[in-house]
């Protein structure tokens, strides 16, 4: 008999699988703190993921919970998974894998992008190393970010799930001017949890952490209420501590 199910997409193409890529060196999802409701963004207090594998997806809702939906996007990651949790554990191959700058962006795109020293990058590369004229301290960026006229952080994290790592990578980006209070400790608790070697130049293994959404509320002096959520990333300990030794 014939096989004629390899023409069965062919009046519908979009309903057609995607096929399952090799994702060794590429991101198959995002987990994202937030969405946009209409054009207004609404802060979430569990994990939502978007990817563009259904097999993903379903692992996600198996791990964390949550149902996969297809959502309204351009990019590849057109299903989401609002999930139940609040906490999701990874592993982070090494700080290489955290990265941080400032960045400000405009209708053409990428503005500004500095480490709050120097810029960066730029259109005009003798710029690329020498002052980018941000305040010294800490509240004026803050301040300057929100009038619109300076650059704001972009932590990424790029992490595999500890309960599921043979899915691939995944990448949570952050602006989080509370996450970048805390950044130098986690870089440095996963150089020493992972074994880095700063005088040789080696960089240490892979290490657990915890990918948190936490929730922050209190009065202030005057009587206001004050509720919002943070990204909280905690190192646990290094992977090969808790491999198993050869016989």
């Amino acid at each position: 008999m014939a096989n004629n199910l390899k023409s069965i997409f062919e009046t519908d193409p979009d309903a057609k699988p995607r096929p399952r890529g090799n994702y060794e060196n590429d991101y198959v999802g995002r987990f994202r703190s937030g969405r946009l409701v209409g054009k207004a963004p609404e802060a979430l207090n569990e994990w939502r993921v978007t990817t563009g594998d259904p097999v993903v997806a379903d692992r996600i809702a198996e791990l964390l919970g949550g149902e996969p939906e297809e959502w309204e996007t351009d990019k590849e990651d057109n299903i989401e998974i609002l999930t139940a949790s609040k906490s999701v554990a990874i592993i982070i191959e090494n700080s290489d894998a955290i990265d941080a700058s400032m960045k400000k962006f405009g209708f053409q795109g990428l503005e500004h992008h500095c480490d709050g020293v120097v810029y960066l990058t730029d259109d005009d590369p003798e710029l690329v190393g020498t002052a980018c004229g941000c305040p010294a301290m800490f509240q004026d960026r803050k301040d300057r970010a929100k009038s619109g006229k300076g650059p704001k952080p972009s932590i990424d994290v790029t992490f595999k799930l500890s309960d599921a790592p043979e899915l691939g990578k995944f990448r949570f980006n952050s602006g989080s001017w509370e996450l970048v209070k805390v950044l130098h400790e986690v870089y440095e608790a996963v150089d020493t949890m992972g074994g880095a070697d700063e005088e040789n130049g080696v960089k240490g293994g892979p290490v657990f952490a915890t990918l948190n959404i936490e929730n922050v509320s209190y009065t202030t002096k005057a009587g206001r209420e004050v509720s919002y959520n943070k990204p909280v990333i905690k190192v646990t300990g290094a992977v090969a501590a808790e491999m198993p030794k050869a016989a």
